[in-house]
């Protein structure tokens, strides 16, 4: 990323490539979004958020997701259905050049999520979000929120990670 790409994304777009690069997170995110429906970039904003000490509640949460659903269902699902599907798959395509292609669709697919991302920092200057609390109560309580919108309970070992490396980059 260049010194002017820097200068332009947003503080929680540089936030969750610090979060998603640190050790085990980017798999447990991907298990939270294959197993239970979680949007992981609403989870990310949730750590950041918390990393800011504000804990939403579950009608908060619930505005957020309300807000960026038509996004997600409409660019950012049908992508990484598409680059899943392509990869491996047995087409008439010559399989590098099928691959090429589907490194194609994962950078739409991250700008697409990149878009999400600076959409939902927008909505947050638009005025604090949640209640003070301290960066580690605020994670817990932010994904605890997340579970009562999706009525589900996350994995346990998937939700401990993300807590840890939360930890670990918010102190």
């Amino acid at each position: 990323m260049t010194e002017t790409e820097i200068k332009t994304e947003s503080p929680f777009w540089r936030f969750s490539l610090k979060f998603y690069r640190q050790p085990g997170v980017s798999d447990a995110c991907i298990a939270l979004q294959d197993g239970c429906g979680v949007d992981v970039n609403l989870l990310l904003f949730l750590f950041w958020l918390a990393s800011d000490d504000r804990q939403l509640s579950a009608d908060d949460v619930k505005l957020l997701d309300d807000n960026v659903r038509d996004w997600r269902n409409l660019t950012i699902v049908p992508i990484r259905d598409t680059r899943r599907k392509l990869k491996g798959a047995a087409t008439l395509v010559d399989p590098d050049k099928q691959e090429a292609f589907r490194n194609k669709v994962k950078a739409i697919e991250l700008e697409a999520e990149r878009l999400q991302q600076e959409a939902l920092y927008e909505f947050a200057k638009s005025g604090p979000l949640g209640t003070p609390a301290s960066a580690h109560a605020a994670a817990r309580a932010n994904v605890a929120a997340y579970e009562r919108v999706l009525a589900l309970t996350f994995p346990r070992q998937a939700i401990d990670h993300l807590i840890r490396a939360f930890d670990a980059i918010a102190i």
